[in-house]
């Protein structure tokens, strides 16, 4: 089975290096990245455009927009971007400009809030310009939901209720989102069940290596606080299955996806549905010749 994984980070973040060589035992470079790639199967992946004007800075307020994927300048061919938005400098001469200008290279397939991170709530006029470029685009919008991995954040600005009069406002934008609001799976899933508008990655929820995945996967509880949200909605068809990479290996992170998704909904969540919420990847895919080959 072919998969996609729509949430990876490939950016100069420090915090991002530290959790990659302390916690995940992961090797954060491109050679690390496709490595997996080969191993799991991946056949795409999408990066969550996030930088920082000074090392451990993140969520950074000098950061210029858009902010994109910086690790190196080697970017796999398959790995494309969601532009990070930062609301602090979004106004200063040139910014919108600049965001509309990457908007011109094909492998930008989206933009991504980071809520929670800067404070501010995702129906802020600040955002406005995002959504009239999303909308003019056509290109969804990813947006941070649930826990912040930094203890900058605040969490009423990520919670999913926070956002869902945004979803409802811009019916005609499609939106993503992240972790599917963890730890208020629950409520992320209810927004899942009445706004068509919506999709949820399920990203993020473990930091580690495959040993604490393997140990969490084994923690029914821990289990179950996932399975109930995804059972209540069940909508197979809106979910999407990313990693957060570098935080977790992927091999270990799709086997805990697998145990948590009734095999029949496997393409969906793997492949399918990140090439309905992201129309430039599935352009990609179609030029390359591979849609519907998922062996």
């Amino acid at each position: 089975m072919k998969i996609i994984d729509a949430h990876i980070h490939f950016s100069e973040i420090e915090a991002f290096h530290d959790t990659a060589r302390t916690l995940a035992s992961i090797d954060y470079t491109t050679d690390g990245l496709l490595a997996e790639f080969a191993a799991s199967n991946v056949v795409a992946a999408v990066g969550m455009g996030v930088t920082e004007t000074v090392a451990g800075a993140f969520p950074d307020k000098k950061a210029a927009n858009p902010m994109l994927l910086d690790l190196n300048d080697r970017i796999p061919h398959n790995v494309f971007t969601c532009v990070g938005i930062n609301p602090e400098t979004l106004h200063e001469p040139g910014q919108i400009e600049a965001l509309e200008q990457s908007l011109s290279d094909p492998r930008v397939v989206g933009f991504k809030l980071y809520a929670g991170y800067y404070h501010y709530h995702v129906g802020d006029p600040i955002y406005d310009p995002v959504y009239e470029l999303a909308r003019r685009y056509q290109l969804p919008v990813v947006i941070h939901g649930g826990l912040t991995y930094a203890d900058q954040g605040l969490l009423q600005y990520s919670h999913p209720l926070a956002m869902e009069e945004t979803f409802v406002k811009h019916r005609d934008i499609t939106f993503m989102l992240c972790h599917l609001g963890d730890p208020w799976v629950l409520d992320a899933s209810a927004m899942l069940e009445k706004n068509p508008n919506l999709y949820a990655d399920l990203s993020g929820w473990i930091v580690g290596d495959g040993a604490k995945v393997q140990r969490l996967m084994g923690e029914q509880t821990y289990v179950d606080h996932f399975k109930r949200a995804i059972v209540f909605s069940e909508k197979y068809d809106r979910l999407l299955f990313g990693t957060d990479w570098p935080l977790v290996p992927l091999d270990a992170w799709i086997g805990f996806i697998k145990h948590l998704i009734p095999e029949p909904h496997w393409e969906d969540v793997f492949y399918n549905n990140a090439l309905t919420v992201f129309p430039r990847l599935r352009k990609w895919m179609e030029q390359q010749g591979s849609l519907g080959q998922h062996s």
